[in-house]
């Protein structure tokens, strides 16, 4: 079993035609998909269960936002959080998990998205050839752990992007299990985007009782976040996690 941030896929750019998620590790630190150079986007929605909000979404378009520093520490990378933890983890396709049950829907217009560059065990799905996409990963866990304290660190690599603003954040239970969840928008190579992102330590059914780290992350231009709300709130929604 491998250790949390080890480079299985390799890099993966964006392509005309056979575009790979921007957030998509890069670096090989990264927990699933939440590298520290590329972020994943998603929409400013509150979490399932609150409904959506009407963010200032002015207030983030512009690539000279800031985020005002709540700590003087510099926070520690998922990745490696988990690895000082003794925690490892194995990715899982979604599809072929026997004990849990992880999935988001697929609205009109959107469709799976193949690319040899990501592995596949990953799920993503775009909008067209380029953003937004949204992509599923599932992480079969290893180790001793609290997952409740696990999952306040889960927010740490956004505050490691370039000029990250946060919109919201919240660490309360994502349908009965531990989660976290972040949204803002950062800098990439001269554009500034728009992420969401969850992570749920979720546990499969019995005998076993096997625990997952479920990351949902979905992408957007953020100068087309209130256009793709409609979908990207309907993925929000529909994104699945229970015991089988």
């Amino acid at each position: 079993m491998s250790a949390f941030g080890d480079d299985a896929a390799g890099t993966a750019e964006k392509e005309p035609g056979n575009p790979a998620p921007a957030g998509y590790p890069e670096h090989g630190r990264a927990v699933g998909v939440w590298p520290r150079a590329a972020a994943i986007l998603l929409l400013t929605l509150l979490p399932v269960g609150c409904g959506p909000k009407n963010p200032d979404y002015q207030s983030i378009w512009t690539t000279s936002a800031t985020t005002t520093p709540t700590t003087t520490e510099s926070p520690v990378p998922f990745a490696q959080y988990l690895k000082d933890s003794g925690v490892a983890g194995e990715p899982v396709a979604p599809d072929k998990l026997a004990d849990l049950t992880a999935s988001i829907p697929t609205p009109p217009g959107w469709a799976r998205t193949d690319n040899p560059k990501i592995p596949p065990t990953t799920e993503v799905i775009a909008k067209g050839n380029d953003l937004p996409t949204a992509m599923l990963v599932v992480f079969k866990m290893d180790g001793d752990f609290d997952a409740a304290e696990l999952v306040k660190h889960g927010n740490a690599d956004a505050a490691l992007t370039d000029n990250f603003k946060q919109l919201g954040a919240s660490n309360a239970n994502f349908h009965g299990f531990p989660s976290s969840m972040i949204e803002g928008s950062y800098d990439l190579s001269g554009k500034r985007l728009h992420t969401y992102n969850r992570m749920v330590i979720a546990t499969g059914s019995a005998p076993g009782h096997q625990r997952y780290l479920v990351q949902l992350a979905v992408t957007s231009m953020a100068d087309q976040a209130a256009p793709d709300a409609a979908d990207v709130e309907a993925i929000i929604k529909g994104f699945t996690v229970a015991a089988k």
